[in-house]
C-alpha cells in the first residue's frame, strides 16, 4: 500500500508532464493548466498523508524498488525514503508548487506554448521529488541533474530572446561545475564506505571506528559535496547564474529560484549531517562562505532597479544565511529558515509577477510608483512578506532569521556581525522596493496608468495564502515549544537544544529588530520624504557604480575564463583544425594519386592480363630457383 502511494506521489507530476507534452496542444489552455495543477495537488495530498502517518507511528518509510548496482562489494538499490526531512521538504515543495501552478494558469494564459510551460513545471516537480525522497546519493543525483535540466528549459522558455538563452546556458554550465564536485564526492564516499545509501553510511559511522583511509577521504568528500551545494544553491563563487535566471517567466522564479531548487544544497548537506559533523574544517568553510555570500549579495541588492533582480539577490543573501547556520552545525535552524523563506519569497516573486502583469511587462522600479491603490491585494500581500523577510516581529522571518543570528553569536561574533549587517541591508533594499513600487506618484506611461488594475483571482489567491503563511509560519518553531527542532531530532546526528529566551537572547533580538527598523526608516526618509528616484544607469558613479555593476564579477569571469576559452577555441577552429585537416586530406590525396596510377593497369585487355600473369609466374619461379 505505502509503496503504491509513494510511487503515485512521485509519478503524478510526471503523468502531468506526459499529458501536456503529448496532448497539451490538442486541449484548451484551461484544461492543460488544470491537469498540470491537479497532478501536483495529488502529490501534496499524499505528502500530507505520509506526514500524518509518520507523526502517528514515528517510523520513517524506506522502500526498495529494485536492485540497481552490484559491483564486487558495492551493492546499491533504487529506493525511496520518506522520513522527517524528506516529508517536510515535500510539504512545501508540492504545497507551494500547487499554488504556483494555479497562479500560472492566469499568468501564462496568453502564451502560445502554455502547455509546454506546464509540462516543464510538472517535470521539475517530478525531479525535485526524486531528489528529496531518494534513499541514496545516486538517486538524489538523478533528481539533482533533472532539476538542472528543467531550470535550463524554463529560464530559456522564451527562447526567441537571445539574452534569455544566454541566461539559460549560464545557469546550466555553472551548475555543471558544482555537479562535478558533487559527483567526485559521491565516488569518494562510495570508495570509503562501499555504499552511498544514507542509512547505510549513517549506521556505519555510528557503530564502527573509522579507518585511516576513511578519515582521510571524508573531508575531501564533504568539501566536494559542498562545491555541488554552492552551484545549486548559488553561493560564492558560483552564484552569478541565479540573478540572470530571472529571464524566465515569474512563476519559474518563484518555484525554482526561491522556494525549491535553490534549497537543494541545504537539503543535501542536512541529509548528510552525520558526515559534515565529522569534518569541522569543512563546516568552517561553509559558515564563512555563507556569511560572505549573504553580505555581498545584500550589498548588490541595495542598488538594483529591476524588481526581480532585487528579489534574486535577496534570495542569494538569504541562502547565505542558511549556509551560515549549516556551517555552525545548526541544521534545524537552517531548515527553519528554508521553510519561512519559501513562504515569503514565493509570495514576493509572485507579487512582483502581479506587478509586471499589471504593467504589461515593465520590471524597472524607476518606472513604477503609486500602485498601492490600483493593486491593493498585491500591495498588502507583498508588504506582509516584506515585513517577514526584514525580520519584523512577529512575522515568520523574524523567528527564523533571529535563530541564525543567535547561533552565530554563540559560535563566532565576527560572523554574527556580518550576518547582522546583511540583515539590515535586507530590510533597507526590500522597503526600497516597496516604496519605489507602491508609493508616491506613478512614473510610468499614460497608457500603463490607464490600464492599471488588480490581477485576476487566480493570481491573487495564491498571494493571499502565501502571505498568511509568511505571517504565521514562524509558529512551527517558537522559542520554548520548538516543534520543528523536536520533529527533526531523529535525522540529526547532533542534537541542538532549543533556544530559551533569556536576557542575552532578548538583547540580541532587540538589536536585530532595532537594526531592521532603522533600515526601514532610513529607506522611508530617502524614498518617501525626499522622494528620491534612482538615477539612470549612466549617471551612477563612484563606488555605487561598482556595486551597481555587481562588483564586476561577471566581467572578471569573462576576462579570466570566457575570453581565454573563446580564444583557445578560436585558435583550434582557425589555425589548428585547418592544419590538421590539410594533413588528413593529404593522406586522401596520396591514396587518390595511387589509385589513379593503378587504374591505368585495368584496361580490360585479356592479352595484357595473360602477359602479366606469365611475367608473375616467371618471377616467382626465378626467385625460388635463386633462393634454393
Amino acid at each position: 500500500m505505502d509503496t503504491n502511494l509513494a510511487l503515485l506521489l512521485l509519478l503524478s507530476p510526471f503523468a502531468g508532464f506526459l499529458f501536456n507534452i503529448f496532448f497539451g496542444k490538442k486541449v484548451s489552455k484551461g484544461i492543460s493548466g488544470a491537469i498540470g495543477t491537479l497532478t501536483v495537488l495529488v502529490s501534496f495530498l499524499l505528502s500530507i498523508y505520509f506526514f500524518t502517518q509518520l507523526q502517528s507511528t514515528g517510523k520513517a518509510i524506506e522502500i526498495s524498488l529494485f536492485d540497481w548496482i552490484s559491483v564486487h562489494n558495492f551493492v546499491l538499490d533504487f529506493g525511496l525514503l520518506l522520513d522527517q526531512l524528506s516529508l517536510l521538504w515535500l510539504l512545501f515543495l508540492t504545497g507551494i508548487g500547487s499554488l504556483i501552478h494555479l497562479y500560472s494558469i492566469s499568468y501564462m494564459h496568453d502564451d502560445e506554448n502554455m502547455h509546454k510551460f506546464f509540462a516543464y513545471l510538472n517535470l521539475f516537480v517530478f525531479f525535485m521529488i526524486t531528489l528529496v525522497i531518494g534513499n541514496n546519493l545516486l538517486v538524489m543525483f538523478i533528481g539533482w541533474e533533472g532539476v538542472g535540466l528543467c531550470s535550463y528549459l524554463l529560464i530559456g522558455f522564451w527562447y526567441k530572446n537571445q539574452p534569455y538563452n544566454d541566461a539559460a546556458n549560464k545557469a546550466f554550465i555553472m551548475n555543471r561545475i558544482g555537479d562535478l564536485g558533487f559527483l567526485i564526492g559521491i565516488f569518494a564516499l562510495g570508495a570509503a564506505f562501499s555504499t552511498i545509501n544514507f542509512s547505510g553510511m549513517s549506521n556505519f559511522i555510528k557503530v564502527n571506528e573509522l579507518t585511516q583511509f576513511q578519515e582521510m577521504i571524508l573531508p575531501i568528500a564533504a568539501f566536494c559535496l559542498f562545491i555541488g551545494a554552492c552551484g545549486k544553491s548559488a553561493q560564492l563563487p558560483l552564484y552569478t547564474w541565479l540573478p540572470d535566471a530571472m529571464a524566465g517567466p515569474t512563476p519559474v522564479s518563484a518555484l525554482i529560484h526561491a522556494a525549491t531548487m535553490v534549497t537543494a544544497g541545504i537539503f543535501m548537506i542536512t541529509r548528510m549531517n552525520f558526515l559534515f559533523d565529522l569534518t569541522p574544517e569543512v563546516q568552517n568553510i561553509i559558515a564563512i562562505v555563507g556569511a560572505a555570500t549573504a553580505l555581498v549579495a545584500a550589498s548588490i541588492g541595495l542598488l538594483q532597479n529591476d524588481i526581480k533582480k532585487v528579489l534574486a539577490y535577496s534570495t542569494v543573501s538569504q541562502l547565505g544565511l542558511m549556509f551560515l547556520a549549516l556551517g555552525l552545525g545548526a541544521y534545524n535552524v537552517a531548515v527553519f529558515h528554508v521553510i519561512t523563506h519559501a513562504f515569503f519569497k514565493a509570495c514576493l516573486f509572485l507579487g512582483s509577477g502581479s506587478v509586471i502583469h499589471g504593467l504589461h511587462g515593465e520590471q524597472d522600479m524607476r518606472k513604477m510608483g503609486g500602485l498601492r491603490k490600483a493593486m491593493p491585494i498585491t500591495f498588502w500581500t507583498m508588504m506582509i512578506s516584506t515585513l517577514a523577510i526584514a525580520g519584523i516581529f512577529p512575522f515568520a522571518g523574524f523567528w527564523s532569521k533571529d535563530e541564525i543570528l543567535l547561533v552565530a553569536f554563540e559560535h563566532n561574533k565576527v560572523l554574527w556581525a556580518v550576518a547582522s549587517i546583511a540583515s539590515i541591508m535586507t530590510a533597507f533594499y526590500m522597503f526600497r522596493l516597496m516604496y519605489l513600487t507602491f508609493f508616491k506618484e506613478f512614473r510610468g506611461t499614460e497608457e500603463q496608468k490607464h490600464h492599471l488594475h488588480e490581477s485576476p483571482s487566480l493570481i491573487t489567491i495564491p498571494l493571499v495564502i502565501l502571505a498568511i503563511l509568511a505571517a504565521i509560519g514562524g509558529a512551527i518553531n517558537l522559542p520554548g515549544s520548538s516543534w520543528l527542532n523536536h520533529y527533526l531530532e531523529p535525522i540529526l546526528a547532533t542534537k541542538h537544544e532549543a533556544h530559551h529566551l533569556g536576557t542575552q537572547e532578548f538583547i540580541l533580538m532587540g538589536i536585530a529588530l532595532a537594526g531592521a527598523i532603522f533600515a526601514i526608516i532610513w529607506a522611508y526618509s530617502k524614498y518617501i520624504k525626499q522622494g528620491f528616484v534612482p538615477n539612470e544607469d549612466s549617471e551612477i558613479t563612484g563606488f555605487s557604480k561598482t556595486v551597481y555593476n555587481k562588483y564586476y564579477v561577471d566581467e572578471f569571469y569573462t576576462f579570466l575564463i570566457v575570453k581565454p576559452m573563446n580564444g583557445l577555441s578560436n585558435f583550434f577552429r582557425t589555425t589548428l583544425e585547418p592544419a590538421l585537416g590539410k594533413i588528413v586530406f593529404s593522406f586522401g590525396t596520396a591514396a587518390y594519386g595511387i589509385s589513379v596510377q593503378g587504374k591505368k593497369l585495368q584496361t580490360g585487355s585479356i592479352g595484357l592480363y595473360l602477359f602479366a600473369f606469365v611475367i608473375g609466374v616467371v618471377a616467382i619461379v626465378s626467385y625460388l630457383f635463386i633462393v634454393q
